[in-house]
């Protein structure tokens, strides 16, 4: 009797050492998408602005919508299950990398999840900042209930135009950009 309750002792003894070991952090997985560029200091100004809606950006940093960009801004509502946002997001890439420093593009994953946002970000190069929405507080606030829509801000933060629905072209892009925000590109 004596042996079995030394070896039942020594049994638990043994299960508890191997189950409380501590796991090391896991890595962070790698994502497709870019962090959230650093924003001015500076409270956004202008006739119009947008939500001060502050989301964070899935691989770092915060866009927060109450501070002025600092440059000209295409903000960009998409998300996977949008058909039209999936055809016009290569066009904001592509105008993104034309434009450089003198136009910023971002976008803001709305109502959608974030693995499917990394996977789509991956599958068509997106290499513009992206933050998450994925409760849809932008979309709310704005009132939309259809995506695509992208919104033209001005150095300052002021909302100079709203393009609703799908662009067709970087050339459209452009246009736009000339005629509300000033930018030749």
């Amino acid at each position: 009797m004596r042996r079995r309750a030394v070896a039942a002792v020594a049994l638990l003894a043994l299960a508890g050492c191997t189950g409380d070991a501590e796991e090391p952090p896991a890595e962070p997985r790698a994502s497709a998408l870019v962090p959230c560029p650093d924003q001015p200091g500076t409270a956004a100004r202008g006739a119009e602005l947008m939500p001060a809606v502050t989301l964070d950006c899935p691989t770092g940093g915060t866009l927060d919508l109450g501070r002025a960009p600092g440059v000209p801004t295409l903000v960009n509502l998409w998300a996977t299950w949008c058909p039209p946002c999936r055809a016009e997001l290569p066009l904001l890439q592509e105008f993104a990398e034309d434009a450089g420093d003198r136009v910023r593009v971002i976008g803001v994953i709305s109502k959608d999840g974030q693995p499917q946002a990394e996977s789509l970000a991956e599958e068509i190069g997106i290499g513009f900042p992206s933050a998450f929405d994925g409760s849809g507080e932008l979309m709310g606030e704005l009132g939309l209930n259809v995506l695509p829509f992208t919104y033209f801000l001005d150095a300052d933060g002021g909302l100079v135009h709203t393009e609703v629905g799908e662009v067709s072209s970087v050339d459209e892009l452009r246009g736009l950009v000339a005629e509300h925000l000033g930018v030749q590109l």
